[in-house]
């Protein structure tokens, strides 16, 4: 399959809206006073454009006034290489609404003629008009024509994920639509050379930033062919790991009723048997990898180990990790008739973890060595997690804003008053492996104001968010929450204390070295909307307090945050968002410390800032 790039063409007001693929709702993010609304789509971009055709649009606002009478009797564009920007022969160009199609030429062009519109047709808003639909709301202007939808498609390429503001517009109002080439990571699972791995599957993960910390998340599966080969292709560039699952053999001419059992433990490129310890694939764009597997046949036995506390465990979550090193690969189950976790394994030292489902989780840990024979584990007392409370300081200049609201609890309800109304507060694990997590623990009655999180042992990011004022501290036992993670041994009583206050900072910006519009770039946006979007970034530095913030800029370059929490933090500004920042790992972000000035924000205090447009995130 392949992916295509789309864009929405027009002449005034712009509406920059997604349309997911499988309910087709529009989730629009505002960016700024240019009345641009953009998101992420789940396949391909979409942007929506008005096209006007009579009197001056919302376009005004700028003091830029369009032709009056003007309508575009055409759209043109090239559809080009978003790495060497070469043009791209035989992209398909096609409207959604069916109307329009065709093939690039050679150069990449392509041109559409437009119908000639009544500016007195029943889709007339009225000057200014907006409407409100699902998620959204769109401007119109007298004299619209309609919505022209364009996407470019060709096999090989996907959508550009770094030009989803709006397309790129020459002096001619010219679109280039630009297309991503694919990456590919290929290769064999071999045994033998006369004996290939077939049927066997590959997982493949990709290390993406989650909340500002980097993190690998498996992105797809394999099965390799009769050869042994496997190909993954759609690929953005990136950095990824390549593993094999377990595979038991199962062959009836080599497999003995009551015999030996013999199975192909994981392995993870380029060939170890720790995900940890396998070697990365830096992936760029357009880029095929070669990448084999040898695996190895080994004996397996069978395992079992006792679960002590039967009442608790309905249904767990066991994870099976090598010498303790957490990551993917080895597998076994829970048997709830005979209480009892069981399974197959090879030779090896292992340490075995489950964790129930439900609101209140329970965890237990075993270590099992297997060596030659059946092997049985001590037995596993799986015991609730720890009930954490969550003390709260409001040390706020005003009185307002506690407010009401209700809940209910085994069908009865209660009014609430007080911070649980404005304060939200989840724990999320910090293992690339385990995606558990804890919300507040429901009130019990309408006089529980208490602040609750249940949470297994581990290790977890708190994630802390509050409707009045800003977060100034979370902690437990000395350690900052805001920065570190929280570990939870088993029958951990400390609480966490969060402190609330009010006396943000305020800081004003302008972006400098935006590029200069000229009076014939016109574009089909009209001038000052062939400008792409720019991004603020406030990163908090690694020993000061304050909060990451994402800030959109105004076409004059200016920005502006009204409630920044106190602290130092480096301003970059970027042409284009950048959801992989992983503005919470400080190692990571030292590139970026050249890129932009520091500022030091004190309580109540008002700050300005000049920050230089920075052309990539690199």
């Amino acid at each position: 399959m392949h992916r295509p790039r789309s864009v929405y063409l027009g002449r005034s007001a712009v509406e920059v809206t997604v349309l997911r693929r499988a309910d087709r709702t529009p989730v629009p993010r505002h960016l700024g006073s240019t009345c641009i609304r953009a998101a992420v789509q789940y396949h391909a971009l979409l942007l929506i454009v008005v096209i006007a055709a009579a009197r001056p649009s919302f376009s005004q606002t700028y003091g830029q006034a369009q032709p009056p009478n003007e309508q575009p009797s055409s759209v043109r564009g090239t559809v080009v290489n978003a790495v060497t920007h070469a043009p791209i022969a035989r992209a398909l160009v096609s409207s959604t609404n069916n109307r329009y199609a065709m093939l690039t030429d050679g150069d990449g062009h392509f041109e559409f003629n437009l119908p000639k519109t009544d500016n007195n047709t029943d889709n007339r808003m009225g000057h200014g008009s907006s409407f409100s639909g699902p998620a959204h709301q769109m401007w119109l202007v007298v004299g619209t024509g309609g919505l022209l939808a364009l996407s470019a498609t060709k096999p090989g390429f996907l959508d550009d994920p770094e030009e989803r503001s709006q397309p790129a517009t020459g002096p001619d109002g010219e679109i280039t639509i630009p297309l991503m080439p694919e990456g590919l990571i290929k290769g064999r699972v071999i045994v033998s050379e006369a004996d290939p791995a077939q049927g066997i599957n590959v997982q493949l993960f990709s290390r993406l930033v989650q909340d500002g910390m980097p993190r690998w998340v498996q992105a797809s599966t394999a099965r390799a062919n009769s050869s042994g080969e496997f190909r993954f292709a759609e690929l953005l560039p990136g950095t990824y790991k390549l593993a094999t699952t377990e595979w038991m053999e199962n062959d009836p001419a080599v497999t003995m009723p009551g015999g030996q059992l013999y199975g192909f433990p994981p392995v993870y490129y380029p060939g170890v048997s720790d995900f940890a310890a396998a070697g990365t694939i830096q992936l760029t764009a357009g880029q095929t990898v070669q990448a084999d597997l040898p695996i190895t046949r080994q004996p397996y036995y069978n395992v079992q180990i006792p679960v002590s506390n039967s009442d608790l465990n309905a249904g767990m979550n066991i994870t099976v990790s090598v010498q303790g090193h957490r990551g993917p690969g080895y597998s076994l189950g829970y048997n709830a008739e005979k209480q009892r976790i069981e399974g197959l394994l090879p030779n090896g030292n292992y340490l075995v973890e489950a964790t129930t489902f439900g609101q209140t989780r329970a965890h237990g840990t075993v270590n099992l060595a297997v060596s030659g024979a059946p092997a049985e584990g001590s037995p596993m007392s799986v015991t609730r997690g720890s009930s954490i409370n969550v003390l709260v300081t409001e040390q706020f200049t005003s009185s307002d804003g506690n407010g009401s609201g209700s809940w209910s609890v085994d069908g009865r309800s209660f009014q609430a008053h007080g911070p649980r109304l404005y304060l939200q507060i989840s724990a999320e694990s910090a293992d690339d492996f385990d995606q558990g997590s804890a919300t507040l623990r429901p009130p019990t009655g309408p006089n529980d104001d208490s602040l609750v999180l249940d949470l297994a042992p581990g290790r977890y990011r708190l994630r802390v968010s509050s409707a009045r004022g800003y977060v100034a501290a979370a902690t437990l036992g000395g350690v900052d929450l805001l920065r570190e993670a929280l570990l939870i041994s088993p029958g951990a009583t400390t609480p966490i204390e969060v402190t609330l206050r009010d006396d943000a900072a305020e800081l004003d910006g302008t972006v400098t070295d935006l590029p200069t519009q000229s009076a014939t770039a016109q574009g089909p946006f009209g001038p000052g909307f062939s400008q792409a979007p720019v991004w603020v970034y406030c990163i908090p530095l690694p020993d000061s307090p304050g909060q990451f913030q994402q800030l959109p800029v105004s076409p004059d370059g200016n920005f502006n945050a009204l409630a920044m929490p106190p602290g130092s933090y480096r301003i970059l500004a970027f042409r284009k968002q950048l959801p992989n920042l992983p503005y919470r790992d400080p190692e990571a972000m030292k590139p970026y410390d050249t890129m932009g000035p520091v500022v030091h924000l004190s309580s109540g205090q008002k700050t300005n800032v000049q920050v230089r447009l920075n052309s990539s995130s690199e």
